[in-house]
C-alpha cells in the first residue's frame, strides 16, 4: 500500500468516519433499509414474496464484489468508495416518481419501477462496499477497533432514534405516499452530507502493480478453513436474523396489532439497546477479545425470536413489550456485530490478501442475505393459512421464521466456537466476568478511575476497584500498580490484598513488586500475597526470604506461615536457631506457629523465656498455642483477661478441672489444685491462683510424654514458679496446653 497514513492520522480521521456513519443512518432509515421502506412497499400493495424479492436485490448485488475488487484497488479504495457512495445516494431520487408511476400505470409497473431503482442502488452500493471494507481495515487501528465501533454505534444510535421518531410521526400523520416521499427527499440530503464527511478520512490510496503486492488467488481464501468456518457461521446467523428483521414491521402490524407509526417507533427500542450497550461491547471486545463477545451475541440472538413469538398481541402492553424486546434485540445485534467484525478484520482476514478475502466475504454475505430475504417471503406466503396453538406458542404465518431464527444461531455456535482470536479468555470466563463481584460498581469505578484528575482521586477510585471484587477491574489495577504516583501504587497493593480470589495476573504482579527494589512497596506486597491465600504466591514469597531487606524477609516468612507452606519449615527452623536479629526470629517463630511446626517448640520456648517486651511475649505464646492448635482458645483467654480479669480466667480453670476429673485416673489428682486455683482467681488473687496452678501442673504426670503440649506445660510450671503472676503469658499458655491434655481420653 502506497502512502499509508500514520496511526496519528488514522486516529484524526475516525471522528469523520463516525460522522459519515451518523449522517448515513438518516439516509438508510428514510430510504431503503428502515421499517419505513418495508411499510412503503406494503402500501404499494405488494405481496410478501414481492417484498422479499425487492429486499433481496440489495444483498444479492454483492455477488459482483470479487469481480470489481481489483478495480477498486487500482482506482483507490477511497476514491471508489466516495464515487459510488455518491451515486448510491442519488439513486434514491427516482423513488420520488413512484406516486406518478402508480397513478399512470398498473401495480405491476410500480413493482418493476421500484425493483429497477433498487437494483441500480444495490449495484452502486456493492461497488462502494467492496472498496469500503479494505479501506476500513486500513484506517481503523486494530488496537482501538472495538472502541471505534462502540463510539460509532453510539452516535448512529442517537441519530437513529431521532430519525426513526421523525419517520414514525410523518408516516402516522400522512396520507397515501406523501409521507414516504418527504422522508426520501430528506434522506438524500443527509446522504450527501455523509459523502462530504468521507472526504476527510485518510488512506485508501491506489494499490500499485508491483512485486511487493501479493498475487491474486481466490483459491487461497477458499482453502482457508478458518475463513470458510466463519462464512458458514455467518450464513446461519444471516438466515436466522435477516428474515425476522425484514418482516418484523409487517408482523407487528398484522399479528400484534400495532399501527404503522408504532411499528416504526419500535425501531427506537433496538437503537436504544445498541446505544446502551455499544461502549460496553466495544470496550470488552478490545480488552477480552472478539470471539467471546461474538459468541455471547450469538447466544442472545438465539433467544430473541422466542421473545417475539410469545409476546402479547392486541393488548394495551403490546407496544411496551415490543419496545423492550427490541431493546434486547439491539443489544444482541450489536454484540454479534462488533465481535464478529473485529474477528473478521483482525484474525480471519490476512492483511496481505484483504482484497480477495473481503470481496468473497461481501459476496457471500450478499448471497446469504438475499436468499434469506427470498426464503422469508416464500415462507410467509406459503404459510399464510397457518393458525392455531402449540403449547404456549401461537401458530401463524410468521412462526416458521421464528423457528429458523432459533435453530440457525444454535448451529452457528458449533461452527464459530473453534475460531481463535487475540483474546486471553474463554466464553465461560467472559460470561463469569459479569457475574463475579459487583460488576455495576466495577464499571462505575472504571469510569471514575479514568476521570480522576489528581492523586487523591486516583487513590480513592483504586480502592473502589478492589471493593467491587470484579475481574472487570484487572487491567486498571495492573495499571495502578505501575502508576508513577507512590500512593496510588501503595493503595493498589492494599486493594488487591483485600480482594477475594484476585485474578492470577494480579498475583503475579504482586510477586514482581515483592522482588523489586522498593522495600516500602515490597513489604506491603508480601503482606498482600499472604492475605490473598493463593498457592501461586508461595514462590515469590520463598524468594523474598533471601531479600537484602530484613523487613521483606520477615513479612515473607509471616505470609508463608499464613499460606501453610509446610515445605518451608526446615528452612525457617534453621534460621530460627541461627538468626541473630530478634525481629526476624520473632517473624520466623510466628510463621512456624502458623505451620504447626512442633519441632520448633523448644526454640520458641527459649525465646519466650528471654523476651522482655510484653507484646513480643504474647506473640511468641500465641505461636506456641498455634502449634497445639489452640489459637482460638488462646485469644479468648487473652481477651477475657484484659476485660474481666480473674473472674473470666477462674471460669476457664473451673471448666478445665471438670474435664480433668473425667480424665484417666492418673490425671484426676490435679483436680483439687485446679479448684483452689479457680477460687483464688475468682477473688482476683492472682499470686495465690498461680501458686495453685503450679501445684496442679507438678501433679500432672508428663514424664512419659514428648509432645509439644507436655513441653509447654513443663516450661510453664518452672517459669510460673519463678515469676509468679508477673508473667501472665505463661498463665494463658498453661491453660491452653492443659486444655489439650484434658481433651484427650
Amino acid at each position: 500500500m502506497s502512502n499509508e497514513p500514520t496511526t496519528a492520522a488514522k486516529l484524526r480521521g475516525l471522528p469523520w468516519s463516525i460522522g459519515l456513519n451518523a449522517a448515513n443512518t438518516v439516509f438508510t432509515q428514510f430510504t431503503f433499509f428502515g421499517a419505513a421502506f418495508v411499510l412503503f412497499l406494503d402500501r404499494l400493495g405488494l405481496s410478501k414474496s414481492d417484498i422479499g424479492f425487492i429486499l433481496s436485490l440489495i444483498p444479492f448485488s454483492g455477488l459482483i464484489a470479487p469481480l470489481v475488487a481489483p478495480f477498486t484497488a487500482r482506482f483507490g479504495y477511497k476514491r471508489t468508495f466516495l464515487l459510488f457512495f455518491l451515486v448510491r445516494k442519488l439513486m434514491a431520487l427516482p423513488l420520488l416518481l413512484t406516486p406518478w408511476v402508480v397513478a399512470q400505470f398498473s401495480p405491476a409497473a410500480a413493482l418493476a419501477f421500484v425493483a429497477l431503482v433498487v437494483a441500480f442502488f444495490a449495484l452502486s452500493r456493492s461497488v462502494e462496499e467492496t472498496a469500503y471494507y479494505p479501506w476500513n481495515q486500513e484506517f481503523v487501528p486494530a488496537t482501538v477497533r472495538g472502541q471505534y465501533s462502540a463510539m460509532s454505534n453510539i452516535f448512529t444510535a442517537l441519530v437513529g432514534v431521532v430519525a426513526v421518531s421523525v419517520a414514525g410521526l410523518v408516516i402516522e400523520r400522512s396520507v397515501g405516499l406523501a409521507g414516504f416521499m418527504t422522508l426520501i427527499a430528506v434522506g438524500v440530503l443527509f446522504g450527501l452530507l455523509s459523502v462530504w464527511c468521507g472526504l476527510f478520512i485518510p488512506g485508501g490510496a491506489p494499490v500499485a502493480h508491483s512485486a511487493q503486492r501479493a498475487p491474486r488467488d481466490l483459491h487461497v481464501a477458499l482453502r482457508d478453513a478458518n475463513f470458510l468456518r466463519y462464512l458458514a457461521g455467518l450464513a446461519l446467523i444471516t438466515l436466522g436474523v435477516t428474515p425476522i428483521a425484514s418482516f418484523l414491521p409487517l408482523y407487528l402490524g398484522d399479528q400484534v396489532g400495532l399501527s404503522e407509526g408504532q411499528v416504526v417507533m419500535v425501531q427506537n427500542g433496538a437503537l436504544m439497546g445498541a446505544l446502551a450497550s455499544s461502549y460496553l461491547w466495544g470496550w470488552t471486545t478490545d480488552r477480552y477479545g472478539s470471539r467471546p463477545v461474538m459468541l455471547v451475541g450469538v447466544t442472545l440472538l438465539m433467544v430473541m425470536p422466542l421473545l417475539w413469538w410469545i409476546m402479547p398481541r392486541h393488548a394495551p402492553l403490546s407496544l411496551a413489550v415490543a419496545l423492550t424486546i427490541a431493546f434486547g434485540q439491539g443489544l444482541a445485534n450489536l454484540g454479534w456485530g462488533i465481535g464478529a467484525t473485529k474477528l473478521l478484520f483482525v484474525n480471519v482476514v490476512p492483511e496481505a490478501k484483504k482484497m480477495d478475502y473481503l470481496a468473497l466475504w461481501f459476496a457471500w454475505a450478499g448471497i446469504t442475505a438475499g436468499l434469506s430475504q427470498l426464503v422469508g417471503g416464500w415462507l410467509l406466503d406459503g404459510a399464510r393459512n397457518l393458525s392455531g396453538q402449540w403449547v404456549i406458542l401461537p401458530l401463524d404465518p410468521y412462526s416458521p421464521l421464528f423457528v429458523i431464527g432459533v435453530a440457525a444461531p444454535l448451529f452457528s455456535l458449533w461452527l464459530l466456537s473453534p475460531i481463535r482470536d487475540e483474546g486471553r479468555v474463554s466464553v465461560g470466563q467472559f460470561a463469569g466476568i459479569f457475574v463475579r463481584g459487583n460488576p455495576v460498581m466495577a464499571i462505575s469505578s472504571l469510569v471514575r478511575y479514568h476521570m480522576a484528575k489528581d492523586e487523591q482521586g486516583a487513590v480513592q477510585t483504586t480502592a473502589r476497584l478492589g471493593q467491587a471484587n470484579s475481574p472487570l477491574a484487572v487491567e486498571e489495577l495492573l495499571e495502578a500498580l505501575a502508576d508513577p504516583r507512590f500512593n496510588v501504587r501503595f493503595e493498589a497493593i492494599l486493594t488487591i490484598g483485600r480482594m477475594k480470589r484476585p485474578h492470577p495476573r494480579l498475583v503475579r504482579a504482586l510477586g514482581e513488586i515483592l522482588m523489586g527494589n522498593n522495600p516500602s512497596l515490597s513489604v506491603i506486597a508480601a503482606w498482600a500475597l499472604g492475605r490473598i491465600g493463593d498457592e501461586d504466591a508461595c514462590t515469590p514469597l520463598r524468594q523474598g526470604l533471601d531479600s537484602h531487606y530484613r523487613s521483606i524477609q520477615a513479612h515473607s516468612a509471616r505470609s508463608l506461615g499464613v499460606l501453610r507452606d509446610i515445605r518451608i519449615i526446615p528452612r525457617l527452623l534453621k534460621r530460627l536457631r541461627s538468626e541473630p536479629d530478634e525481629g526476624l526470629r520473632i517473624a520466623y517463630a510466628s510463621a512456624l506457629g502458623n505451620l504447626r511446626a512442633s519441632s520448633a517448640t523448644p526454640a520458641i520456648l527459649s525465646m519466650l523465656a528471654a523476651s522482655n517486651e510484653e507484646a513480643t511475649r504474647m506473640e511468641l505464646a500465641l505461636a506456641l498455642a498455634r502449634i497445639v492448635s489452640q489459637e482460638h482458645r488462646f485469644i479468648q483467654l487473652w481477651r477475657s483477661l484484659r476485660n474481666a480479669g480473674g473472674t473470666a480466667i477462674a471460669q476457664a480453670v473451673t471448666a478445665l478441672a471438670k474435664k480433668l476429673r473425667l480424665a484417666p485416673t492418673n490425671r484426676q489428682a490435679v483436680h483439687p489444685a485446679l479448684t483452689a486455683c479457680a477460687e483464688a482467681l475468682a477473688r482476683n488473687d492472682f499470686p495465690g491462683g498461680v501458686e495453685a496452678l503450679v501445684e496442679a501442673l507438678r501433679a500432672l504426670p508428663l514424664a512419659d510424654r514428648a509432645d509439644p503440649a507436655a513441653a509447654i506445660l513443663d516450661e510453664c510450671s518452672r517459669q510460673l514458679a519463678f515469676y509468679g503472676d508477673d508473667r501472665r503469658d505463661y498463665l494463658l499458655l498453661a491453660l491452653v496446653a492443659l486444655d489439650v491434655i484434658a481433651t484427650e481420653r
